[in-house]
């Protein structure tokens, strides 16, 4: 509070307000940058770095640096989780600690549709293991900090500040390289600057926990103070995955799939008699014997347009539908064009 004491016709005055004084603005100030440096103090030791070596002309190479954090330590070993990106076609990875000890690592399991990987190391150099934070506990403008290795190991340990920009954003991913997403990633969005090398480390809240897994930044001209990162809620469940099954569990048809809006009108008219009005969908490729898809009737030549009365526009959203929607052993029925005429098939899903 903030009074100020004047006098009128000789009389004092006295007026008071509530306005912070600077000395006030300061001493909040003093207090957010303490509880800044004191996250990163709990956490940065655990953000390491990750050199992917691969075989080259000339023996093993390496082949770009990325970041992971610490997360576990148990029997000996401790773990590390990255991007899955950072450790792809990889001969040999090595994980560098906050104090430049390189240790080798054995990748335990990796998932190209969230982006994430889980490695293990020898424990016996590892001395601060990061806080994984709460799902769901995360709100748009509180603070964030990344953590990370920016342009390489010379950076190591870099920490930037901003706030969580926003939730649920979902990003398109090419995964088998032709140019056609094939999954979208759920990430939060930061303006705390994350730049490559960056992937794979910790944005963490002013509690030291870490809040996501730094994965990709919009990188053009343009564009500043975007960046992404997986968020617990996503991450949690797949390292758990990873680290104790070497992979993924999810719902498996079996077939081959083509994305209906990728096809020429001829040839879905003409060879697949689809009615005008069937516009989306996916195109059955191949049925691989002995799957749910065979099982249930499906042929080369079927396009589906709904899953469980759930239109279906692509072979993207069908993979949403499957991995997120539903679980190994549930049955789905599959609303299916053959030769023009629409069926139903009730398909039992297995895992893959």
């Amino acid at each position: 509070m903030i009074t100020a004491v004047f006098q009128w016709r000789g009389i004092n005055i006295s007026i008071s307000t509530n306005e912070p004084s600077a000395q006030a603005d300061e001493l909040n100030l003093g207090k957010d940058q303490e509880e800044v440096t004191q996250a990163i103090n709990e956490t940065s030791e655990a953000v390491v770095g990750i050199i992917n070596s691969q075989q080259g002309m000339q023996g093993s190479e390496k082949a770009g640096t990325g970041s992971g954090v610490i997360y576990k330590k148990d029997g000996g070993k401790a773990f590390v989780v990255t991007n899955h990106h950072v450790i792809k076609n990889a001969s040999s990875l090595e994980v560098v600690l906050h104090d430049g000890t390189k240790a080798k690592a054995k990748l335990k399991g990796s998932d190209p549709y969230t982006d994430l990987a889980v490695l293990e190391i020898d424990g016996k150099h590892v001395e601060q293991v990061a806080k994984l934070g709460s799902p769901g506990d995360i709100q748009v403008g509180q603070t964030a900090i990344a953590i990370g290795n920016p342009l390489g190991m010379e950076f190591a340990g870099s920490a930037t500040k901003g706030i969580v920009s926003g939730l649920e954003r979902n990003i398109p991913v090419d995964i088998n390289g032709d140019q056609i997403p094939d999954w979208q990633t759920e990430v939060l969005q930061t303006d705390a600057a994350i730049n490559p090398g960056n992937s794979g480390g910790a944005l963490i809240n002013l509690q030291g926990e870490v809040i996501g897994i730094n994965s990709m930044k919009i990188a053009q001209d343009q564009v500043e103070g975007i960046g992404f990162s997986i968020p617990m809620e996503t991450a949690k469940p797949v390292i758990e995955d990873l680290e104790k099954n070497g992979e993924v569990t999810r719902p498996y048809m079996g077939i081959q799939l083509q994305d209906v809006s990728q096809i020429p009108s001829s040839v879905l008219e003409g060879e697949l008699n689809l009615p005008q009005d069937v516009t989306q969908g996916v195109l059955v490729g191949a049925v691989e014997e002995g799957t749910p898809a065979a099982d249930a009737g499906l042929q080369k030549y079927d396009v589906i347009t709904k899953i469980d009365g759930q239109e279906i526009d692509s072979s993207m959203s069908l993979r949403q539908y499957l991995y997120k929607d539903v679980d190994e052993g549930d049955s789905v029925t599959l609303t299916v064009y053959r030769d023009g005429e629409p069926m139903e098939a009730s398909l039992k899903l297995s895992s893959q």
